[in-house]
């Protein structure tokens, strides 16, 4: 565990273990940070969906977030499932104060099973209120999609929408291509211009909780004071590897093995 180094996650809790705030606390530990959470929503899932969500009161939101932010030396933040709009105004009124924090936001919107996890009158707040305070945003496809509005079917795409997005919100974005059908490439658009990460596709395992442990890996880089280009290459080959060296779970069932450097 580095000295001093503490990461913060902002997401709802999967019970499932394998997404939101228990990925991203394993994430942490595996990168050697030291891991505190302030938890949106609780969810009822498992690999096969998302049975029932009860959001956390915006208030205790707020009680969370500021025990954490003002009881431990925070260096990078991330936010997954935010749920409400009410929730994001509370971050973002919240966070602001503490702009000088990295910032990664996961604009969750659904789970990979395909389950709803925001409301639509809380995208735009998201858009609004908390996209400008990113250091960085990491859409996967879908997400990029219905941001841009445009459908994307390969890296060209993907490379567009990168760069439509930075230019539309000026912030760096991260486009991930993980839904792609022939490539594990993500494409990151940031003031410098275009970086490409490819790494070979993962067959058979289930990758539940892979953009969550993305862009936990990509804060907890970032909480030890590692550059946003650098982060996101340590993280994508944290997760690379934790796909490769999978936990099985089942019989035929694999899930993603945050701690695979000890198996």
């Amino acid at each position: 565990m580095i000295k001093n180094c503490v990461a913060l996650t902002i997401a709802g809790s999967d019970s499932g273990g394998g997404a939101g705030i228990q990925a991203d606390l394993k994430t942490f530990s595996a990168l050697g940070v030291f891991g505190t959470s302030v938890i949106t929503a609780i969810t009822a899932q498992n690999l096969d969906g998302v049975t029932a969500i009860q959001a956390i009161d915006p208030e205790i939101v707020k009680a969370q977030l500021l025990a954490v932010l003002s009881g431990f030396p925070v260096k990078g933040v991330k936010t997954g499932m935010l749920f409400s709009r009410e929730i994001i105004e509370i971050v973002a009124d919240t966070y602001s104060v503490y702009k000088h924090i990295p910032l990664v936001i996961d604009p969750v919107f659904a789970s990979t099973s395909g389950s709803k996890l925001i409301q639509d009158s809380a995208i735009s707040a998201l858009e609004t209120r908390l996209f400008p305070l990113a250091a960085v945003i990491t859409p996967n496809l879908p997400e990029a999609e219905f941001l841009t509005g445009d459908k994307l079917s390969n890296l060209d795409d993907l490379k567009a929408a990168a760069e439509n997005l930075f230019r539309k919100y000026n912030v760096p974005v991260l486009a991930k291509g993980g839904h792609l059908s022939d490539s594990a490439n993500d494409v990151l658009f940031d003031s410098d211009g275009l970086t490409v990460y490819h790494r070979d596709l993962i067959q058979g395992v289930n990758n539940h909780g892979s953009g969550c442990v993305f862009s936990a890996g990509i804060a907890a880089e970032m909480a030890k004071g590692t550059t946003l280009r650098d982060a996101v290459a340590v993280a994508k080959d944290y997760l690379y590897n934790a796909l490769k060296y999978s936990h099985q779970l089942k019989d035929n069932t694999r899930v993603i093995d945050h701690f695979w450097k000890w198996r």
